[in-house]
């Protein structure tokens, strides 16, 4: 399963490339959203600065509030940091005089909190962009291109798929709806395949792997074995346009939720043998019109497009 990915954030790039419309409205609401605490929306970084140079009155007002969310962002962080600060200052002088399990855990957890903390502070304040900053994982949202009323739209959704009708719970029921397996396309993802089609720029996707796995052995007896990531990328360093399966859901009294699932398939040999049993589906950019246009009437179509795959080769390494 495609667990992370590195995105293209940039909204403009949809907009140039593919000749789409940026759904303002709904990039606005996100981020009213998100500014006065109403959705936990994880946004990746870059997906912010695409903002950094607004051109219009309403792109001027996402600047705003993604600089009122980073200035609570700001306050909040260095309030804890004061405090947990205080913790590790604590917990040292207690060492110093009498060593303890408690003052050494909480020496140990006052660091590691210190550091993500400053972390954090230094993304926000930073200029220079990085690529962990078009990064996202389940949960993270990121610019979706969709047909819409025969317009190419771009619009913010979040990565992991709640489809319309489905309980609230159901992202806890089924945390593995960030992906959807060609095989289930026309069972549990039946109600927007053929309907609801959309398609991310990829540069590069990370995925967990067994070590016995990745260096091909069989653990010893008794031996435990270990979790590491790679991130996969195309050896000729061509960006995958990854198809995508994208539902509006809405209830009482709820934000407007737009979701979306990364279609993934057997993988190629280069993807088996690095210890990983899934790869993302990247579909060729002559398909794309088809692809944002089903007609649920003709399924065949839809599978011939996913079947004429772009198929790069994939080289891994460990994730930084």
């Amino acid at each position: 399963m495609c667990y992370s990915a590195q995105i293209e954030a940039d909204y403009k790039r949809y907009v140039k490339t593919f000749g789409a419309h940026m759904d303002i409205r709904e990039f606005a609401r996100l981020y009213w959203e998100r500014a006065e605490g109403n959705l936990k929306a994880k946004i990746p970084k870059a997906m912010d600065d695409s903002f950094t140079s607004p051109q219009s009155d309403e792109e001027r007002e996402i600047k705003r509030l993604i600089d009122e969310y980073n200035g609570a962002q700001t306050t909040s962080l260095e309030e804890e940091l004061f405090k947990q600060r205080a913790r590790l200052v604590a917990a040292e002088r207690t060492l110093q005089t009498k060593p303890t399990k408690t003052a050494t855990e909480s020496k140990r957890i006052a660091g590691e909190k210190i550091e993500a903390m400053l972390r954090r502070l230094d993304d926000i304040k930073r200029v220079e962009s990085e690529p962990r900053d078009s990064r996202i994982f389940p949960g993270h949202y990121a610019p979706v291109l969709i047909q819409e009323a025969g317009q190419l739209v771009v619009r913010p959704m979040r990565y992991q798929c709640r489809i319309a009708g489905k309980p609230a719970n159901y992202d806890v029921r089924f945390p593995g709806t960030y992906n959807a397996r060609l095989d289930s396309l026309a069972k549990f993802w039946a109600p927007l395949f053929g309907r609801s089609h959309g398609l991310v720029v990829v540069d590069s996707f990370y995925e967990n792997v067994a070590k016995s796995k990745m260096e091909g052995r069989v653990l010893a007896e008794g031996e435990e074995d270990e979790n590491i990531v790679l991130q996969f990328t195309p050896r000729d360093g061509s960006r995958m346009l990854i198809a995508c399966l994208w539902s509006k859901w809405t209830a009482p009294g709820e934000p407007d939720l737009y979701s979306f699932a990364a279609i993934t398939d057997e993988p190629p040999a280069e993807v088996a043998e690095a210890g990983h049993d899934r790869c993302i589906v990247s579909i060729k950019p002559e398909n794309v019109a088809a692809w944002l246009n089903p007609n649920p009437e003709d399924l065949a179509t839809q599978y011939a497009i996913l079947e004429d795959k772009v198929r790069p080769y994939y080289e891994h390494r460990l994730a930084a």
